[in-house]
């Protein structure tokens, strides 16, 4: 048997430059992603998987009035359809969709479990049923009135809409979100009431300043209310350049209690902040003291949102309170404006307001324009069957007659009475029934009232200005059904002035009690209360293998300043350490510390002084305690350091202070006039101990007459005299006898 040779047949191979089919996949899928997934359309505000779901529901004969079917039957036409994508993420847009607290005018309505607003996931798609919504019906209104183009789908087997009619300005009203390839948009939802009074205006003055149209929408309308506090001016900045951002607050309230007490309800969050996930945090700041008036959060939501908060006390004015959740949580957030869409030859670009209104107008129009032609086309065709109808009547027997006795009687009838070919083939399809007297009254009436239909049809479609007035009686009719005098349609979201300034801090509040503050050599630091000897410091109960390190006393309405082996300097308030009941907390979780970083020292943050810094390269310099605060956990950089260079000295300069003691890690000391060492707010500092191979291990400002601390023992002036040098010069070993700790305090 002969054996067969499979020969395979290849297409000519052609080299290509790497960078070059790179460049044109890279395009390929960036322009997919821009135009096909996460940019909205200006003129019906939806992106292709949104107006996909749209019309399938449609197809499916969804309308409000209409049963629920399962929400997987509609995916799965989605997906078989228009959208080969995961279930999932079809789902998943069609519940956003249906969630009132998600979209401003919910397009779809939806029967079952879809999620709550404090982030609890949706039920499966099994057991979740939905219909279109009256805003979707508006949107969708006319479609097949060829007032859209369409398109084959993805595998041909049918059309889709590229854009849909859009009798709703759905962009503006609902929102959109989505980052693409290079390019990003977020559009915070608006109030209809207000965009069909900007509509309106437009359409009468074209080229509106954007200072009036802000005049008539004042800003965002969020599903889920709140109080928008950002200026007038940045407002309409941000919808002149259609970038910016929009700062919203928490709507709360106070709720008055016996003897001076009182809680907060918080009423109406921040759209898209999760209540679940703003519990948490507000839990999370009450044990981490960073609000110690603030002592309860309780969750007493049911349909509403209820979330109480306990202060420790009467005497914290709720405003102050208040101030400082909305710097620590989510009850403040800044939602951000980028007008970014897809114009209507599939451009993304960035509009402004007018832009945006002018847009949807204009695609409005062109609708208007599409269904009145077809309209006109229709009732041209319906004008010629009932002017065919009419001739049948008046010739009625002769007609009959030639339908008996003809074989092919269309051709004759044609003939006979002059008729078209689509007025004999309509009275061949006449039902007999329709031969009564009284239907010719009735078609002589219907041929009257669409000869006037025709004549105003063919006057709109010559007179831009008609066009107009039927678009603007189209955006009173929306304003009617969806503005403001409706339940729906009310304005959510309060606009008020950004806040003043609070006078007092919240430290003015805190009880004043002596503390002690206490960090462990592995970094655990605590506040006990009271003022402990060291004897009772050490006796706290510390982890395996860790002891206490520095132990200064303070008071509860103090800040501790802390000197890392970094150069920098950090602030902490002894309101917000933790009780020293259990271990405390790593340092490093409070302040930006790295893990190769450590404490050099704490001390209690007076004002006024002055203190001396050095690493262990022998370079430092004095700097006043006011220009070392930090406000920020990332710590305040004072003294620079080279590459592995670590601050290790740091003393308060004393009232009086004239010289500088400096040790090195050989134990050689040298002292020298403080005059000579520099005051500065930051940088490297000046050489304060020159020595080979040697490290600076301590410094210390003193006053020499009194005599050098060092460890337990303070040395005599008159024994410093052969160690007095310069600055910059080596020093001398101590005499035997003197300590031998080669830092001056332990």
């Amino acid at each position: 048997m002969a054996k067969r040779n499979n020969v395979v047949q290849l297409a000519e191979v052609k080299p290509v430059q790497f960078g070059d089919a790179l460049r044109e996949r890279y395009l390929s899928y960036a322009l997919s992603t821009i135009m096909s997934r996460s940019l909205p359309d200006v003129r019906d505000g939806l992106k292709p998987v949104h107006r996909r779901l749209m019309y399938a529901m449609r197809q499916l004969r969804l309308d409000p009035n209409s049963a629920f079917k399962k929400s997987a039957r509609v995916v799965g036409d989605v997906i078989g359809q228009y959208h080969p994508h995961g279930d999932q993420s079809i789902y998943d847009a069609l519940v956003r969709l249906a969630q009132e607290f998600a979209a401003r005018y919910p397009l779809i309505e939806g029967q079952g479990n879809f999620g709550n607003i404090d982030g609890d996931n949706p039920a499966a798609m099994r057991y979740t049923e939905a219909r279109l919504t009256e805003v979707a019906e508006a949107l969708l209104g006319g479609i097949d009135e060829n007032a859209v183009d369409f398109r084959p789908n993805y595998d041909g087997s049918t059309e889709e809409p590229i854009v849909l009619p859009g009798g709703f300005p759905n962009l503006l009203a609902n929102g959109a979100a989505g980052i693409a390839v290079g390019m990003a948009t977020s559009i915070p939802p608006h109030n209809v009431g207000e965009l069909c009074d900007a509509l309106l205006h437009l359409i009468k003055t074209p080229n509106s300043r954007i200072e009036t149209l802000v005049d008539l929408v004042k800003g965002p309308d969020f599903p889920t209310g709140g109080i928008l506090v950002e200026p007038r001016e940045s407002i309409v900045e941000a919808y002149r350049t259609g970038r910016g951002a929009f700062r919203l607050r928490a709507r709360w309230e106070v709720e008055q209690l016996p003897r001076g007490q009182y809680r907060i309800v918080v009423t109406e969050i921040p759209y898209q902040v999760q209540k679940g996930k703003l519990i948490e945090r507000i839990a999370e700041i009450i044990n981490a003291k960073k609000l110690p008036i603030l002592e309860d959060v309780r969750d007493e939501s049911a349909d509403d949102v209820r979330i109480v908060l306990e202060p420790k006390t009467g005497n914290v004015p709720a405003e102050l309170l208040m101030e400082q959740l909305f710097k620590l949580s989510d009850l403040e957030t800044r939602f951000p404006l980028n007008l970014n869409v897809l114009d209507k030859d599939n451009t993304p670009r960035v509009m402004d307001l007018r832009e945006a209104l002018q847009a949807f107008l204009d695609h409005r129009r062109e609708v208007l324009v599409r269904r009145s032609t077809f309209r006109l086309a229709a009732i041209e065709r319906r004008l010629e069957i009932l002017d065919g109808y009419l001739i049948a009547y008046l010739n009625l027997d002769k007609l009959i007659k030639i339908i008996r006795e003809e074989d092919e009687p269309k051709p004759k009838m044609i003939k006979a009475f002059g008729l078209t070919d689509l007025q004999a083939e309509a009275i061949l399809n006449m039902r007999l029934r329709a031969l009564r007297r009284l239907e010719e009254f009735e078609i002589r009436g219907e041929h009257k009232k669409l000869s006037a239909e025709r004549k105003d049809l063919k006057a709109l479609l010559k007179d831009e200005g008609l066009q107009w007035e039927a678009i603007a009686n189209e955006v009173r009719e929306t304003k009617k059904k969806f503005g403001g005098k409706t339940e729906l349609g009310r304005r959510r979201t309060e606009l008020a002035d950004a806040p003043a300034e609070i006078e007092h801090a919240i430290e003015d509040f805190v009880e004043r009690e002596p503390v002690t503050v206490i960090l462990s050599e592995k970094g655990w630091i605590r506040a006990a209360k009271g003022h402990l000897d060291d004897k009772a410091a050490g006796e706290l109960k510390y982890k395996e293998g860790d002891t206490a390190r520095f132990a200064i006393h303070a008071q509860s309405t103090d800040k501790i300043l802390l000197f890392g082996t970094n150069g920098r300097f950090y602030t902490v308030g002894c309101d917000r350490l933790p009780s020293a009941r259990g271990h405390g907390e790593p340092i490093r979780l409070m302040i930006e510390l790295g893990n190769d970083q450590d404490i050099v020292q704490l001390e209690v943050l007076k004002g006024g002084r002055k203190f001396l810094v050095a690493s262990d390269a022998g370079r430092g310099f004095v700097v006043p305690e006011d220009e070392v605060v930090a406000q920020t956990k990332n710590g305040k950089g004072v003294l620079t350091l080279a590459d592995k260079e670590r601050a290790q000295a740091f003393s308060v300069v004393p009232e009086g202070a004239n010289s500088i003691a400096v040790l090195s890690e050989g134990r050689k000391l040298l002292i020298f006039p403080l005059d000579q060492v520099p005051e500065m707010g930051r940088g490297r500092g000046v050489l304060l101990q020159k020595s080979k191979g040697d490290q600076l291990s301590d410094a210390q400002a003193f006053v020499l007459s009194e005599g050098l601390p060092w460890g337990n023992r303070t040395i005599p002036a008159a024994e410093l005299k052969f160690w007095r040098g310069e600055r910059a010069q080596a020093g001398r070993m101590p005499e035997k006898g003197w300590p031998r700790a080669k830092r001056f305090k332990d």
